[in-house]
């Protein structure tokens, strides 16, 4: 049974223009237009990065002091809760403990993952503000460090074992945790990574241990260095895929993004055969079949008018 889709907004982001020329003006009013734009167009959550991008070096001090501000800004403007989007410890600490529960329902802890420096204390981060929490299933524990997961196989493990500790270190239930398979730009995907996303959600779905879990991706990432023409149908298509495996979640811009396209539109039969293209056949490298999907979304964005990157 197909879930319902939330949407995490995604524009308070520097890498967004709107919010780069918030930081940089520190204007609050800035992410308060941002915050309604988003609740109105139907965001459920609100993804909230102070963070630099290749535009824009940001200092973590720079960060943590105007978190504050920010926040209680974007309260002010809507109730729509917040998903805090940000590796750092400190980030997620300074913004929970300025984040009003009287005013929102619980945030999002975006997020951990087996990488994570002082993953133990953005656990307790987790417990200590009860919060939801996004889990990187895109990587695993190993020997020495941290793998990513290449086959769907992986990300099934590295999602329980994060169930396994949220649950009993800090006290979530199922419905409190999102898993992150991970997802590609379908445009360069040479090692079958948007079918492993795919094939994990199908297990993690499946597993008994996981009912009630739920399922999230950055949606943005698939459709990098397609042409503008085709990008939002491409995404709208994945949500159309990801929804039948068990996304429920997308971080996403809810200015463009509706929702999933009807199963039956074209352009998800396009993106369903050509990531069909990208499952090796007997006998075939992994590296074959990929470049044969990319030729297949390469087809796909050649009808694509404009045409303009």
């Amino acid at each position: 049974m197909t879930r319902p889709l939330n949407i995490i907004g995604e524009l308070m982001n520097n890498s967004f223009a709107r919010a780069r020329k918030a930081f940089l003006n520190r204007d609050p009013q800035g992410y308060q237009h941002l915050a309604r734009l988003q609740a109105e167009g139907g965001a459920t959550w609100l993804d909230l990065n102070l963070d630099g991008t290749q535009q824009l070096q940001v200092r973590r001090q720079e960060m943590l002091d105007f978190l504050p501000e920010v926040i209680a800004a974007i309260q002010e403007a809507t109730p729509t809760p917040l998903c805090f989007d940000n590796p750092s410890v400190d980030y997620q600490r300074v913004a929970l403990e300025h984040y009003d529960r009287s005013k929102s329902p619980a945030p999002i802890l975006n997020s951990i993952a087996a990488s994570r420096e002082r993953l133990d204390e953005m656990i307790d981060l987790v417990r200590d503000h009860d919060t939801m929490v996004i889990v990187m299933a895109s990587e695993t524990f190993a020997p020495g460090g941290t793998a990513q997961c290449m086959n769907p196989q992986d990300s099934l493990r590295a999602a329980k074992q994060f169930v396994e500790i949220l649950t009993t270190k800090a006290g979530r239930r199922l419905d409190q945790i999102l898993i992150d398979p991970g997802l590609a730009p379908v445009g360069a995907d040479t090692y079958g990574l948007v079918n492993i996303g795919l094939d994990a959600m199908r297990l993690i779905s499946a597993d008994p241990d996981l009912q009630g879990a739920h399922m999230v991706v950055g949606l943005s990432n698939f459709a990098w260095g397609t042409p503008k023409g085709v990008r939002e149908e491409l995404e709208m298509a994945y949500l159309t895929l990801g929804t039948e495996a068990g996304l429920d979640f997308a971080i996403a811009n809810p200015d463009r993004i509706a929702g999933p396209l009807p199963k039956d539109h074209p352009m998800v039969a396009k993106l369903r055969e050509a990531l069909d293209q990208g499952r090796p056949l007997d006998g075939e490298t992994i590296d074959i079949s990929g470049f044969r999907q990319i030729e297949a979304v390469m087809a796909i964005c050649a009808e694509a008018q404009p045409v303009d990157f």
